[in-house]
């Protein structure tokens, strides 16, 4: 069992003993911290929060909640979300900060408390901290019983998102509507059964919905990598659709797959994306060090320059800003769009992959064929309390002095074949292993040799 205190939030397992686990008293300790940060920034007194499907949300969140009205903070409660709704929500009804109750890919024991800044952003490395802090030192002030905040509850926030979604420049409404698109959505047993079918009935695309029901139990794994996507992957074969679409709990990560039953492959999201958005407008785009050098080469294709940032949408994100990026996100199918937000959203991704498909008028296969190939393998070591991350990584160093290494985020070896990237998870106890290069052999020979010198 688990519970990591980091600058990308407060995520854990659910149950278990205070400080190893996420327990009740831990969920009110982290929240009394972005309180307590809130209120010594003198920000507005107001937070938005949402929650995904998961069984524990309800839970976490009335908890959360609680604790902010009792430190006199009023609430705005999206309830069942997505976290880019969220995100959009925050500056919309000017709160000081924003909550999301997910721990999205992890599993259904875990959930997790994803602080947002008033512009909807994640916070930052340095506010991260500063909210640790506060929950290690567990000095918080709270409100006697005239100054206690209030709760509000507003249930048209996935409405709002979408109808700024489709009034993005960007989206062929009618293009996408003339197409008649058929997909298979899985939404893992989440809030993507609430969001993503009123933003495909307002494209007039017809849909298959899967694992729609039942919230919280996940049918499978909800990272949307291939091996937890067959059941999409034989739907789509069974109803003859043109696609298939993957979202994780909270909605911000997106993944396709071919009418053939194949993979599209979550790091050609954004490639896909940035191509549509790249032919429309030029510009530059970002994308973090683990993800695929294809987007590098579509960029270069339409005349912009490419920009690697370290891991973390924060990261992404800032670097997108410093570019001035007109499109950017991580290549595990997380696309941003910095004119509706800057943060992950998997609706715009969809509704911009459908304005790219309809207009391109490919299968999916072809699609795909049209973008460099590069195969990217996606493993891990499970750390515990005796691995000396440091000793690793110098260790590598030494090893592979001759190659082009980067050490903006984790250990980043560059072979002429392709790249190994290690990194140490900040939403999970393990270290990342990442490798790309033009065909599978290729990569795993680069994995097993790097994983061999640990």
């Amino acid at each position: 069992m688990t519970l990591i205190k980091s600058i990308s939030g407060i995520r854990g397992t659910i149950g278990g003993i205070q400080g190893e686990n996420l327990t009740p008293v831990d969920i009110v300790t982290c929240t009394a911290g972005l309180g307590t940060w809130l209120l010594n920034r003198k920000l507005p007194t107001k937070i938005v929060v949402g929650r995904d499907g998961r069984l524990s949300g309800n839970m976490v969140s009335q908890l959360a909640v609680n604790t902010l009205i009792g430190m006199g903070i009023n609430v705005v409660d999206l309830g069942l979300s997505t976290t880019p709704t969220v995100e959009m929500a925050v500056p919309e009804m000017g709160a000081g900060a924003g909550i999301i109750f997910t721990a999205s890919h992890n599993p259904k024991e875990w959930n997790a408390l994803k602080f947002l800044n008033d512009k909807g952003e994640f916070i930052s490395p340095e506010d991260g901290l500063e909210i640790i802090g506060y929950i290690q030192d567990e000095e918080m002030k709270f409100a006697g019983t005239d100054q206690l905040g209030e709760i509000t509850h507003y249930e048209t926030s996935i409405q709002d998102h979408i109808e700024k979604i489709l009034h993005y420049r960007h989206i062929q409404i009618e293009c996408i509507r003339n197409s008649s698109i058929k997909v298979v959505v899985d939404c893992i047993n989440s809030t993507g059964a609430i969001a993503v079918p009123p933003l495909l009935d307002a494209l007039g695309v017809e849909y298959i919905l899967i694992n729609g029901t039942d919230f919280g139990n996940f049918a499978h794994n909800p990272e949307p990598l291939p091996h937890h996507l067959e059941a999409l992957s034989n739907a789509v074969m069974t109803h003859n659709a043109h696609m298939g679409i993957s979202v994780d709990p909270d909605v911000d990560r997106l993944a396709f797959v071919n009418e053939d039953g194949s993979m599209f492959g979550e790091e050609y999201t954004l490639v896909a994306v940035a191509d549509y958005i790249l032919s429309k407008e030029k510009g530059n785009t970002v994308s973090n060090l683990s993800s695929t050098r294809a987007l590098s080469d579509i960029t270069q294709k339409h005349g912009g320059k490419y920009f690697a940032s370290a891991v973390g949408e924060v990261n992404v994100v800032n670097m997108m800003k410093s570019c001035n990026a007109v499109i950017g996100g991580e290549g595990n199918g997380g696309v941003i769009v910095p004119e509706l937000h800057y943060g992950r959203d998997a609706l715009a991704g969809i509704a911009l992959f459908l304005s790219l498909y309809a207009e391109r008028r490919l299968t999916m296969t072809d699609l795909k064929a049209s973008y460099p190939s590069y195969q990217i393998i996606k493993d891990k070591i499970e750390l515990n309390a005796e691995t000396d991350i440091d000793a690793m990584t110098k260790n590598l160093k030494h090893t592979f002095s001759d190659e082009k290494l980067n050490e903006t985020d984790g250990l980043k070896i560059d072979f002429e074949e392709g790249w190994v990237h290690l990194r140490k998870s900040n939403t999970e106890p393990i270290i990342r292993i990442y490798c790309e290069a033009k065909d599978d052999i290729t990569a795993q020979i680069l994995i097993n040799k790097v994983k061999s010198a640990l």
